[in-house]
């Protein structure tokens, strides 16, 4: 399937298939009874664009640049936690597929590859993904070796003090089943996909939260992942902290998980760089807006100050050309590439990209918009950039 794919959703079957049922009910699902992750696909597919016809569209530009960085079209490969689980070394071939795309790389704290393996696999600078840990000391080290391995661009996620509830992993036996009874759950999960038991279970080792294992010692396996974070996140967190990460961290400073202008200006004026308008997919609080709905008063507030980007629901090129026209300038990728990821590897990653870049092309020239910096409110029935409901 992965060499007949016609659009990334086509991925997310494919990744079912081949994972374990805890892997893709963590890949695939959100918090509490999923609302806000529903309105995230759903808000964004009700934009309606305008069509418009006789315009020159025989040359469309993708590239555009972020944070200094010249890129081949304004999208990112979002961090997300364990993806270094859908395949073998995951992270390192995604890293590789979005190089091969000329677009950025950012690395979860928790993913299954450390930083310092993903780096060396490639040769563009990653982004590195960093949360509010209790142990500062720890932090330091992290950010240290960000700087360390070139890393450009930090991508501070606020979003998560506390983890969310989610029940699919509850019920799939990810979170909520510790010792031998839920090891032996998920063994028995993976052995009923022999392919990934294979090629991930077994020559994939070792299994562990790669950038946490320091301080994890022995307890690295995937029934420490949630209780590593639910002891280790810092509920404490507040704007105060950014001073913090401003003295360990000179780079371009992204914050992630903005979803009220009040905060927006805040970060603004803090000095950030960028923020990412966010609800983590859906799988923090439930019932939060859709980030099509969070997006324009954003955008609006704070994007003459700082580079607004966006997260959540975003399936396919068009979806990347809906969230442009709301108000973001750039748009993180985050279930499109862990499907392709799962179903087949880097190759999937890259196939997905294409897709990715192909769709933009056709919905950018359908209408009339030659060049990303042409994608705003205009090219919408209604201009959301002036907040119209959605």
């Amino acid at each position: 399937m992965g060499r007949k794919a016609a659009s990334a959703l086509d991925y997310r079957e494919l990744a079912r298939r081949r994972l374990p049922h805890f892997l893709f009910e963590y890949i695939d699902g959100g918090s509490y009874a999923e609302v806000t992750l529903r309105r995230n696909t759903a808000d964004l597919e009700a934009i309606a664009l305008r069509q418009r016809v006789l315009r020159d569209v025989s040359a469309i530009d993708l590239s555009t640049e972020l944070f200094g960085r010249k890129m081949a079209m304004p999208v990112a490969l979002a961090p997300i936690g364990l993806a270094g689980m859908n395949a073998r070394r995951g992270e390192v071939q995604a890293a590789k597929a979005a190089q091969a795309a000329g677009v950025p790389f950012c690395l979860s704290t928790v993913s299954a590859c450390p930083l310092g393996e993903v780096a060396k696999a490639v040769s563009d600078p990653l982004w590195f993904q960093l949360y509010m840990i209790r142990d500062r000391g720890f932090m330091r080290e992290l950010l240290a070796s960000a700087r360390e391995l070139d890393c450009s661009t930090l991508v501070f996620t606020v979003d998560m003090p506390v983890p969310g509830s989610r029940y699919r992993d509850t019920r799939s036996g990810l979170a909520g089943a510790p010792g031998l009874a839920g090891g032996l759950r998920r063994l028995l999960q993976g052995a009923l996909r022999p392919d990934w038991a294979w090629d991930v279970g077994v020559r994939g080792r070792p299994h562990q939260l790669g950038n946490v294992a320091p301080v994890l010692g022995k307890n690295t396996g995937l029934e420490d992942f949630f209780a590593w974070m639910r002891d280790n996140f810092d509920p404490t967190v507040s704007w105060r902290d950014l001073d913090f990460i401003r003295s360990e961290w000179t780079g371009p400073l992204v914050i992630k998980g903005i979803l009220d202008a009040e905060d927006a200006r805040e970060a603004a004026a803090l000095g950030a760089d960028g923020l990412v308008v966010s609800n983590h997919g859906g799988r923090q609080l439930d019932g939060v807006p859709s980030t099509a709905r969070a997006l324009p008063p954003i955008a609006e507030a704070v994007g003459e100050r700082l580079t607004v980007l966006a997260d959540g629901g975003v399936r396919s090129g068009l979806d990347v050309v809906r969230m442009l026209a709301l108000g973001a300038r750039g748009v993180l990728l985050g279930r499109a590439w862990a499907y392709a990821l799962a179903g087949a590897g880097e190759r999937g990653v890259a196939h997905m990209l294409q897709l990715v870049a192909a769709e933009m092309k056709v919905a950018m020239a359908l209408t009339g918009a030659t060049s990303v910096e042409a994608i705003d409110g205009s090219i919408l029935v209604n201009d959301r950039s002036r907040g119209d409901s959605v």
